[in-house]
């Protein structure tokens, strides 16, 4: 690969939520070519066992690194990256950027100093993530709320089928506290998912608050670990998206994709990753 070819950046997650960050990402870096991958046969992760999972987020990765070449990966998944990413980092060479509930910059804004992170059960039960509350809440009264059905209500909305307004309410009612003169301001989006239902979520929340999305923060490491690649001399290819179940997207799905720049729907290929990838 030459100087004047295009960085190749490859997003990841266990389905379609990382598709939050990857808008972040090409907004971040529009000269990069752009690869999505899509764990779809294993979502949710919260499903598996620990072992399992760092096992399948290696393998199915490790398929997609040999295959693309990237410049950076990012883990665009707080379950995946709380759990693997030093293993992938010791495996790999490539650079990777992971995705961790954004308590410390939470915390910092708050006014009441009441904090609320929504996220999987599986990410709001890691001690990484509690680790990260004794490090950087300070002050800060933290509430965290594990939701089962989020990410499944995310791929659902974003593939024309959205929920009704009182299921979306039923998950996010645990975030919102008020005792004592005080109650939450912050809401971080600790599921790459949820941006997904911002909306939604304005619409049946009990009260406004900032709905913190990491994405943002995201691209703009992306961007400072790639400051030393120049912008390619020729735009880049369109970005490619490939689902390991080897789907093809529904047409509302497909339009959907269509707005974050993939031209065609996925191309079935359920080979291409069961060589490398345990069965979920």
């Amino acid at each position: 690969m030459s100087a004047s070819d295009p960085a190749t950046i490859l997003v990841f997650d266990s389905g379609l939520g990382g598709l939050t960050v990857f808008r972040e990402v090409a907004v971040a870096r529009p000269d990069a070519r752009l690869v999505y991958v899509a764990d779809d046969a294993a979502f949710p992760y919260g499903d598996l066992a620990e072992d399992a999972l760092i096992a399948r987020v290696s393998a199915v990765l490790g398929a997609a690194i040999a295959e693309h070449a990237p410049d950076l990966v990012v883990v665009a998944c707080n379950t995946a990256s709380t759990l693997a990413l030093a293993a992938l980092r010791a495996r790999f060479t490539v650079p990777f950027v992971g995705t961790v509930p954004a308590i410390k910059p939470a915390c910092a804004r708050s006014t009441s100093q009441r904090v609320a992170v929504l996220g999987t059960r599986a990410t709001v039960s890691r001690e990484y993530t509690r680790a990260l509350i004794r490090e950087f809440a300070g002050g800060c009264e933290i509430v965290l709320a594990g939701s089962p059905r989020l990410a499944a209500f995310a791929e659902a909305e974003l593939a024309g089928e959205p929920v009704a307004d009182a299921q979306i309410a039923a998950e996010i009612v645990p975030c919102f506290v008020a005792t004592q003169g005080r109650r939450t301001d912050i809401v971080v989006l600790a599921c790459t998912h949820y941006p997904l239902l911002i909306a939604r979520f304005r619409q049946v929340a009990p009260w406004p608050v900032e709905w913190l999305d990491p994405a943002p923060a995201i691209a703009r490491r992306v961007a400072d670990l790639l400051h030393e690649r120049p912008a390619a001399g020729s735009p880049p290819p369109p970005p490619d998206i490939a689902f390991t179940s080897g789907r093809r997207p529904s047409p509302k799905l497909a339009a959907a994709l269509a707005g974050y720049g993939f031209q065609t729907a996925a191309k079935p290929d359920p080979g291409r990753f069961d060589s490398a990838a345990p069965s979920p």
